[in-house]
Order: C-alpha cells, then structure tokens, then sequence
C-alpha cells in the first residue's frame, strides 16, 4: 500500500539494530542475528505490497519470529559455558523486538493512515460490492478507501450485466465517469466485485483498464466454497482453487481442552464480581429473579446440557414468545425463519447492555470449566433447532459448542440461521489454534467497542 510497507520496515529495522546494539552480543555474533532477521522476515511473505488483514499480518510476525528464534538458537555453540546465556539473551531479544514489530504494525498504519490509504474504485454495484465495502470499513489495517462504485446495468460497452443495484455508501457512477474519478482521487487499484461475469467481458474489462491504473483485482464466485480453506494455485499455467476439508484429531483435542480449563479458571475469576453488578442493578430497576438462566443446549456428540447465561429477559420467557407467536402471525414466521427476533420486547433493559456487550456469556465458563463447552466452537443450539441443521448437524456436533465462535463474531443477528450454520460449517473444517486466537481477539473487540447485532 504505497509506501506503508517500505516505512514499516525502516522502522522495524532501526528498531532491531538498536535492540542487537544494547544486547551483550559480539559483533559478529549482532551481523549474523541482523541478517537472519531479515531473511525470517521477508521468507515468510512480511513487507509485500500487497492487502492484508490484521490478524494475518500477526500471524506473519509470529512466524517470521519463530523461524528467526529457532534458527538463532542453533547458530549457539552449546558445548560452550556461556551457552545457557547466549540462548537466554537470544529469547528475550526475540521476545522484546516481536513486540516492538508487533507496535509498529498496529501504530504505522494509524499514524501514516491518510498519507497511504489506497483509493479505489469498484466495479460493481451490487451486493458482492457492498460486502467488500463492509470488509474494508470494519479494517481500516488494509488501508483500502473505496471511492466509487461503477455500475455497468445498461452499459452499451459491456452487455448483459444486469445486477440487482443496491445503495452504496460511495458515489454509483457509469464506465464514463470512471477516468474522472481515478484522476480526481488517484486511483491507482480497481477491484472487480460482478461475480458473473463472463470472461470475454473480464477480456474487456481488463484490456481496458491496462495502463489506467496498476492493480486490478477480481472477485469470483466463491459462494460454494464457503464451509472450505481455500487457496490459488498456479497448476502449470491453470489457475487451480484448492480446498481442504480436515477435521481435528486427537492432540488438537488435547490441546484445546487444556487451554479451555486456563480459560475458564480466568473467565470464573471474572464472573464474580460481574454477578454482584448484574444483581444490583436488577434490584434497583425492581427485577428480583433469578441472575442465572438455564436452558437446554445442545452439547457435543448430540448429548443435551444445561447452558449458563445471565437472565435477559423477563422471567418465563419462554411462554411469553409461545403467546407472542400464537397471537402475532408474523412474529411466528419470523421466530421460525431466523429462530429470534429483532426487535425482542422480552429482553430487560439490563439484559440489553448485557447483551450488548456479549456480558451475557460470562456464566457459560461454568459449563466450559465442566467440560460441556469450550472457550471457541459452533454455537450451542437449542434441541427444537436440531431438525432445522439438516447435513450439518454431525459435523457441528462433533465439536462441543463455545462460549464464543464464528456466529458471534461475523454478525451475530444480523446472521440468519443458515448462514450460521454454514459459518460452524467452517470453523469445523478449519479449525486452528490461529484462527481460535483471532476469534477470540475479535470478541474482545466486540465487548469493548459493543456489538449493535448483538442478540
């Protein structure tokens, strides 16, 4: 992204050479650490021009650090008497310059924001255009600014494009204008979000847009892959998606148990003090029922469980919605589509700001201490919901049900119920531990900034 890149790795760069000059290593010894530095770094793809996320460009620190401490470890001669220092010393300098690169990544894109924000222009003006955009809102880390989009329905150029328009936060503009709008802004990236275009048409389009601007990037159709990690390959000239479908074994199992007992000692330690302030506030609004609510969930293997949460609504709830529904036609059509509703009047004004800030949650570490739940998994749904998950039911089942997840952190009720299970589909298929990690960092978010989709 312009020079974003470039700046990051002066300054990351500065930043290791004075960390190798404080550091009681000889010369030679600070010569190799800086250039295998380097090598690590850049091996593992970090300060390409190219649009990356925040959480992927942590991952590449993270491994770009990893191979560098490994590979400096081994350069120690262990035979020698200073051996346990040197390696010492080697770890706290990895672990002080990660965090300082760690800075650097979150803090340049911030300050140097304006000056290398990337303006682009959208071809497309449909809904495939409006996710990009809600993408590139939600990470301003890409540095993207979506100045235009161009809708081609109608274009004599460009026949048989008919997408369903929908409203753009930026200007919609027609092919003419677009030499305008790339000049006034200096567009210098156009991304391609009509899906169905067919490739005489792309043919056209890129021919076009040739030596107008330098990065064209195109969005297929993807919609079938979604449940799957995908990557490109250049398969000998044939442009080849890959898709894995892998499931966790064993010491993945192992692994996740234990730091979901971790967790749920620290989220307990926590949940204390939250149940003095939730009865607190209950009493003084004149709400003097229960704190907790139970319900029946199910759990992992298809076993029912009692789930945990903060009561938000009013007491009985459960037979108020059966009321609501066998009076309200619509409410029932929308209950039975989505399995929630919008607009809950059920829900207590507590409950509101619990549920906003995902506070509501914060009792289901007991069922995560107990083993009935872990800290990241599919959403733990309700057994009347199990003959609505159709083929994915086994796959989500073989997981136990988290406190937190895909669903929750990709929309919550602005998902429907397809889409969530689709979104577990995923998590299934693709489990790690990096992409737990990013999951629950973005939940973190989600509580300190607040969740407007929150259920």
């Amino acid at each position: 992204m312009k020079n974003i890149n470039r700046i990051r790795l002066i300054i990351e760069c500065l930043i290791t050479i004075l960390l190798l000059w404080v550091f009681p290593f000889n010369i030679e010894r600070k010569l190799k650490l800086f250039a295998l530095y380097v090598f690590s770094q850049l091996i593992v793809g970090r300060f390409q021009n190219k649009t990356t996320l925040a959480y992927d460009e942590a991952k590449l620190v993270f491994l770009g650090y990893a191979g560098f401490l490994f590979c400096a470890l081994l350069t120690v001669a262990f035979r020698s008497p200073s051996a346990l220092y040197e390696m010492g010393y080697i770890c706290l300098f990895t672990l002080i310059d990660m965090i300082c690169s760690m800075l650097v990544v979150r803090y340049a894109h911030l300050i140097f924001y304006k000056k290398c924000t990337k303006n682009v222009i959208v071809i497309g003006a449909g809904k495939t255009a409006r996710k990009l955009d809600n993408v590139t809102r939600a990470n301003r880390f890409s540095l993207t600014n979506i100045r235009a989009f161009v809708n081609l329905n109608g274009d004599r150029d460009y026949p048989g494009i008919e997408q369903v328009q929908i409203e753009q936060r930026a200007p919609i503009i027609s092919m003419d204008q677009f030499d305008e709008y790339a000049s006034a802004y200096g567009v210098d990236t156009v991304m391609i979000a009509i899906p169905e275009l067919d490739p005489n048409t792309l043919s056209k389009l890129n021919a076009y847009l040739s030596g107008r601007v330098e990065n064209v990037k195109y969005l297929p159709n993807s919609d079938q892959m979604l449940t799957f990690a995908s990557r490109v390959e250049d398969f000998d000239g044939l442009l080849m998606i890959s898709t894995t479908q892998g499931s966790m074994k064993w010491y993945d199992h192992l692994i996740k148990r234990t730091i979901d007992i971790f967790g749920g000692l620290a989220g307990c330690a926590i949940l204390l003090p939250l149940i003095g302030y939730v009865r607190y506030y209950n009493h003084k609004q004149g709400d003097y029922g229960p704190i907790f609510f139970t319900q029946n969930r199910i759990g992992k293997n298809g076993k029912q469980f009692k789930v945990y949460k903060f009561r938000t609504m009013v007491e009985n709830a459960e037979q108020v919605l059966e009321k609501m529904m066998a009076e309200n036609p619509e409410i029932r059509h929308e209950y039975e589509v989505n399995k929630k509703l919008q607009d809950d009047p059920r829900i207590t004004r507590v409950g509101k700001f619990l549920r906003e800030k995902s506070l509501d949650e914060f009792p289901q570490f007991i069922n995560v201490l107990k083993g009935e739940m872990s800290l990241i998994g599919p959403r733990p749904y309700l057994p009347r919901e199990a003959k609505d998950m159709g083929s994915y039911y086994q796959d989500i089942v073989s997981l136990a049900p988290g406190v937190t997840g895909m669903w929750q952190t990709h929309g919550r009720s602005n998902v429907d119920f397809e889409r969530r299970l689709e979104l577990d589909e995923f998590y299934y298929r693709n489990w790690s531990l990096w992409l737990d990690l990013t999951l629950l960092i973005k939940t973190i978010q989600n509580m300190y900034y607040g969740d407007d989709s929150a259920r």
